[in-house]
């Protein structure tokens, strides 16, 4: 075959060989032995070395089903947090050979939405966080290898389940507002229905439950700093003592937060305290800088790529939660009144 801009094929090769295409396959897949002599292979792959012939790797996976591609299905796109996640999967994804497809979950999706209607043919995995399992259902990840990110292990749809240790998270957030002499809680929570959510929830509760003298109160917003600020206002506002402290489930809440109090004419920390959790870089955006306990995204999205590896080399994936870290900065203080 003279050589030009046009890519060399296999049955470039097998004429040049004088054998059939199959022949060229079984050689170049490695598959030769018992059915093609040591002769005859060699001559196939001295005229795939001559002619420059490279298997079309893409074909061939997609016959094989291994396209070495990932599906990360995230709830949203636009925040940072999520940002990281990615960042720390597409990175070991890399060191195994595999690219990652990057799935937002819009609100309300639908099969009929599906972008991925052959998705079982095109993927090799699934990493999903619970806030997406939605998406997850309509794209029919579920009948994949799946790691689940933030999800209850005792539930899970996945092969393997990665989590933060969000409840340590919280119980050290609660134990430095107790030690600051806090008693009277506002738990600014998110309104989102998903399992770490409920795990903040649970674990404030059960904290301060057993502290003698402590309350709670509850109030919800969508993650966005508006709601959060409207919801803080009424809840600041309404009858009874007012809470000391204001314990945010997310740091776009505690922004929210800074936005009611001093609406209403107060300051934080000197008249109520307020903590976040995530630690984005709206956390030191903010004045004063916000306490909130920092979640390695990075880390988080590491160790859910290197449990879907290990799940499809059939090895068990590392276990244990990742420790997180309460930052202790500007926005919490001593109540001003006991």
């Amino acid at each position: 075959m003279a050589r030009g801009s046009t890519r060399p094929t296999s049955r470039d090769v097998a004429q040049a060989a004088g054998v059939s295409q199959a022949t060229v396959s079984l050689v170049l897949g490695d598959k030769w032995r018992g059915r093609v002599s040591a002769a005859t292979a060699q001559r196939v792959r001295d005229a795939a070395r001559d002619l420059g012939y490279r298997p079309n790797l893409a074909a061939r996976n997609l016959r094989l089903g291994h396209t070495r591609t990932v599906l990360l299905v995230v709830p949203v796109l636009t925040t940072e947090f999520f940002a990281g996640v990615y960042t720390g999967a597409a990175r070991v994804a890399a060191e195994h050979g595999f690219g990652v497809v990057l799935y937002p979950s819009p609100e309300g999706i639908g099969p009929a939405r599906d972008p991925f209607a052959s998705s079982q043919a095109a993927l090799d995995g699934v990493i999903a966080s619970s806030m997406a399992a939605d998406a997850l259902t309509a794209i029919r990840g579920d009948q994949l290898p799946l790691v689940m990110l933030d999800s209850d292990p005792d539930g899970s749809l996945g092969a393997a389940t990665v989590n933060l240790d969000i409840a340590d998270g919280v119980r050290q957030v609660a134990e430095h507002l107790l030690a600051l002499g806090h008693r009277r809680f506002l738990h600014l929570a998110a309104d989102v229905p998903s399992w770490t959510f409920e795990v903040r929830a649970r674990e404030i509760a059960a904290r301060l439950g057993r502290v003698s003298g402590a309350e709670i109160r509850t109030a919800r917003a969508p993650i966005a700093i508006d709601e959060a600020q409207h919801a803080t206002e009424a809840a600041l506002t309404a009858p009874g003592p007012r809470p000391t402290a204001v314990v945010c489930d997310d740091d776009k809440l505690a922004a929210g937060a800074y936005k009611a109090i001093r609406r209403l004419g107060l300051a934080v920390p000197a008249d109520i305290s307020v903590t976040g959790l995530d630690d984005l870089a709206l956390a030191t955006a903010i004045d004063p800088e916000l306490t909130t306990v920092r979640l390695d995204a990075e880390l988080f999205g590491e160790r859910g790529m290197r449990a879907l590896m290990a799940v499809l080399e059939g090895r068990t994936p590392e276990a244990g939660d990742i420790p997180v870290e309460l930052v202790v900065r500007g926005s919490t203080a001593p109540p001003a009144h006991r």
